[in-house]
C-alpha cells in the first residue's frame, strides 16, 4: 500500500532511475533519493493532481505509531514545545479518582535539554484548537473573498502599492543593469582601441562593476518578493478548497486535524497574579495552519 501512496507517477510524471545496482556482482538493487532521478513532469495523464499528492506525502510524515497506551494521540507529530522546538508527548497520569491526559515537552520528559513541561491538558488544548478552527473556517466560508485577501497580504506581508512599488524598482534596477553592460562594453573597446589607459580602465570597471553586482542582488531580492505574491494566493486557494470540503464539523477527528494544521507550538503558561504556582494562568498556543501558517482574523 505504502508503494502506490508515494508513487509520483499517478501525478502524470515519468520517473527513470527510480534504483540502481548496488555493484555488478549484487543482484539487488537499491532504491535512488530524489535528487538522482530523472523526472519528466506532464509525460501522461495524471490520476491524481499533484497538490492532493503533496498533501498526502506530508500526512505520511505526521503518521505516528501508537504510544504505550496503544493508540495514537490526536496531536501526535504535529505538537511541538514553543521554547526547544521538541515535539510533545502524550502523558497520562491515572488515580484510583480520576484520569488525566496531557502533552508535556518531550526534551523535558527525557531530560536532554534544559526546557520546561509545558504542560498542557488534553481536553483543553482539544477545546481551544476546535474552537479557532471553527472560527476561522467560518469565517472563510462567509467572507470568501475577504478571507483570501487577508491571507494573501498575511502571508506575503505587504499589500498592491507594496508590490507596485516593487515592480518599479525591479523595472529601474533591470534599466541600470542593462546600461551598466553597454557602458563596460564600450570601455573595453575603449581600452582595446587605446583611448583609455589600462589602468584607468580597471579603475571604471571595478566602480561599474560593483555598482552592477549590487543591482543584481537587489533586483534578485525583489523578484523573489514579488514572486511571494503568486504563491501566497495559490497557497490561500489551496487552503479556501481544504475549507469548503469541511463546511461543518462535529469533532476534531485525526483526518480533519491533520487536512488544516500543519503544527501547533505550545508556550510555557503564566500565572496572571505573578504567583509561581498561581491558578489564574494563561497559555499561548500557535496554531499554524496548512498551506498558510498562522490566521489572525480581524476583530
Amino acid at each position: 500500500m505504502a508503494h502506490i501512496l508515494e508513487n509520483r507517477e499517478y501525478t502524470g510524471c515519468l520517473v527513470n532511475f527510480k534504483t540502481e545496482k548496488v555493484s555488478y556482482k549484487v543482484k539487488q538493487s537499491k532504491e535512488n533519493p530524489v535528487e538522482k532521478q530523472a523526472i519528466f513532469e506532464n509525460h501522461h495523464e495524471a490520476i491524481i493532481d499533484r497538490e492532493t499528492w503533496e498533501r498526502v506525502q506530508e500526512l505520511r510524515k505526521q503518521r505516528k505509531r501508537p504510544n504505550r497506551y496503544d493508540e495514537v494521540g490526536l496531536f501526535s507529530g504535529i505538537l511541538f514545545c514553543a521554547d526547544c522546538g521538541s515535539v510533545m508527548y502524550q502523558q497520562r497520569y491515572q488515580t484510583d479518582k480520576r484520569r488525566q491526559d496531557c502533552y508535556i515537552c518531550g526534551s523535558y520528559k527525557k531530560r536532554t535539554r534544559d526546557c520546561t513541561a509545558h504542560f498542557i491538558r488534553t481536553d483543553l488544548l482539544t477545546e481551544g484548537v476546535t474552537e479557532n478552527l471553527r472560527k476561522v473556517t467560518s469565517y472563510a466560508a462567509k467572507h470568501e473573498a475577504r478571507f483570501m485577501k487577508l491571507l494573501t497580504e498575511q502571508t506575503e506581508d505587504g499589500s498592491k502599492r507594496r508590490n507596485a512599488a516593487r515592480k518599479k524598482e525591479l523595472e529601474a534596477a533591470e534599466k541600470r543593469i542593462a546600461e551598466l553592460s553597454a557602458i563596460f562594453k564600450r570601455l573595453y573597446e575603449d581600452s582595446v582601441t587605446g583611448r583609455i589607459s589600462d589602468e584607468r580602465f580597471t579603475e571604471l570597471s571595478a566602480d561599474y562593476e560593483a555598482e552592477q553586482k549590487e543591482l543584481k542582488e537587489k533586483a534578485a531580492a525583489l523578484q523573489s518578493e514579488l514572486s511571494k505574491t503568486l504563491e501566497a494566493t495559490a497557497n490561500a486557494e489551496k487552503f479556501m478548497k481544504v475549507v469548503r470540503k469541511y463546511t461543518s464539523f462535529e469533532e476534531l477527528t485525526p483526518t480533519l486535524l491533520r487536512e488544516f494544521v500543519e503544527k501547533i507550538v505550545i508556550h510555557e503558561s503564566e500565572a496572571l497574579d505573578g504567583k509561581r504556582r498561581g491558578k489564574l494562568r494563561r497559555q499561548e498556543i500557535e496554531i499554524y495552519y496548512s498551506f498558510v501558517g498562522k490566521v489572525e482574523l480581524p476583530d
